[in-house]
């Protein structure tokens, strides 16, 4: 949509945009994006406190640099919590359609698995659909994205990591409600509470209170400047 907002907003100078994980430079335009990698750390943490293998996976969409900063933040994750861990990562294709091929996503989740991973985390749209059943018919564990998915298979779903796109959205309205509204980028992670790993009653059986404790411990060092997660998309490495 970048290209879009760019060309309407140079067409209606006096009209405020306001644009979701991308970056348009117009005086008009507020662009929000999210630190995935924040988010994705902590539930890379607690997929290797859930593994039984020391051996998890990571099955991408698109791949792009948005797909690869969470992929970057749940290794950076899973290695904090396990050093000896073993990571698995595929991403499904390079054009947008890898985001709606949940065959593939199966097909990638049994590879996965048939190497010795027991939990998969999928950033990767409805391509996470075929993650997620192919993890429930192993017996294994998946993680959601974006939205909390733990209720799609439970017992099946360790966590999701959550991007709060609607909170993101309610605070730009409001901002331009109050006359608060600016342009520039907004960068939002787990100090904001724009980011989370989900916790409700479809979980929480297969969360015990030391993992539990031991992520709220690591998203307070996070906050507070103690652990840095690395971001991908600032240089495009992920050297773990």
């Amino acid at each position: 949509m970048a290209s879009a907002v760019e060309k309407v907003a140079t067409e209606f100078p006096d009209i405020q945009f306001t644009i979701i994980d991308m970056v348009v430079d117009k005086p008009n335009v507020q662009s929000i994006v999210f630190k995935e990698h924040e988010g994705s750390f902590l539930v890379g943490a607690l997929a290797a406190k859930a593994s039984k293998t020391d051996k998890v996976g990571f099955v991408g969409g698109m791949d792009i640099p948005l797909i690869r900063k969470f992929e970057c933040g749940y290794r950076q994750g899973a290695k904090y919590a396990n050093p000896q861990i073993e990571t698995f990562q595929n991403m499904t294709g390079s054009t947008p359609a890898a985001f709606a091929d949940p065959a593939k996503g199966s097909e990638l989740a049994k590879s996965q698995f048939s190497k010795g991973a027991d939990v998969i985390y999928a950033a990767a749209g409805g391509t996470g659909m075929g993650v997620y059943q192919a993890a429930k018919d192993a017996g294994n564990f998946a993680i959601g994205v974006d939205s909390n998915q733990n209720h799609l298979q439970p017992g099946t779903m360790l966590t999701s990591m959550v991007k709060k796109v609607g909170v993101a959205a309610y605070n730009t309205w409001e901002e331009a409600e109050q006359g608060n509204w600016e342009a520039g980028i907004k960068v939002l992670g787990l100090k904001e509470g724009a980011v989370e790993w989900a916790y409700d009653d479809y979980n929480k059986d297969l969360i015990t209170p030391e993992m539990k404790t031991y992520l709220d411990g690591l998203k307070a060092d996070i906050v507070s400047g103690k652990i840095a997660v690395h971001d991908y998309m600032s240089d495009n490495t992920c050297n773990i």
